[in-house]
């Protein structure tokens, strides 16, 4: 198989694997929509109700989910965070978090790009790889979905995948490629790839993949270089061959 179809190969593999997430996502997001849209004030006790369906986006490469609405969207507090986490050999667990401004601890997750890029765009979004410091000390990519009540935004459902289980899925594939191969986001950090010379969360500097990016991310196959956008994914698949 060459290169090219190599890729595409690759890049379909890539699509598969995130709208599995986003599709495990898709009753929490129905669900926090249908509370946010309950005639009267929708309160921080409202939020239980998603338990079931943040539960259930458990499992297979998901290890956290949860609903974290926007700032006033709650009656009776600004920030609202229900999010829980897979624990080794045990049930999931809840993670805690400060929504006070005045604490030291205070997580102020509206400067946060899987917050602010739904927010913004309207658009689900991943963001990553990043070390999960809150959560896991783990390299995660986040997936998240906008959530709207009455056509404003309210906040996002989100779900963590672990890199290397990214790389678990993809290496195979990847050390099949006659070049160096790797999987990226749309800054150009690496997420896997077939060399220790681009490990998790270097950048890429050449080409260019923000300004690729920012182009349209049209397909590139030439003698040097295969890179194919993955789907509707800010992720992409650089094959280069120099």
């Amino acid at each position: 198989m060459n290169d090219t179809l190599a890729g595409e190969d690759i890049a379909e593999e890539v699509s598969g694997i995130v709208e599995g997430v986003f599709g495990r996502l898709a009753p929490a997001v129905a669900a926090a929509t249908a509370i946010l849209g309950r005639p009267g004030p929708v309160r921080a006790a409202d939020l239980d109700a998603l338990r079931p369906d943040v539960l259930a986006a458990l499992g297979e490469r998901v290890v956290g989910a949860g609903f974290i609405a926007a700032p006033d969207a709650l009656a009776d507090q600004r920030f609202g965070f229900e999010w829980w986490t897979c624990t080794p050999g045990g049930p999931p667990a809840q993670l805690f978090i400060s929504l006070d401004p005045a604490s030291d601890h205070f997580l102020d997750y509206t400067r946060q790009s899987w917050f602010t890029v739904p927010r913004d765009s309207g658009r689900r979004h991943i963001t990553g790889p990043y070390v999960d410091y809150l959560c896991t000390d783990e390299y995660t990519l986040t997936f998240t979905v906008p959530v709207l009540r009455d056509g404003a935004f309210a906040g996002v459902v989100g779900a963590d995948v672990f890199v290397h289980e990214f790389e678990r899925l993809l290496l195979p594939k990847l050390r099949r490629v006659d070049g160096r191969a790797a999987v990226i986001n749309a800054q150009g950090r690496v997420i896997a790839a077939n060399t220790a010379r681009q490990a998790t969360g270097s950048l890429v500097r050449d080409p260019d993949i923000a300004s690729w990016w920012n182009g349209g991310a049209q397909p590139v196959h030439d003698a040097d270089t295969v890179l194919l956008r993955c789907g509707d994914a800010p992720i992409a698949l650089l094959v280069t061959r120099r």
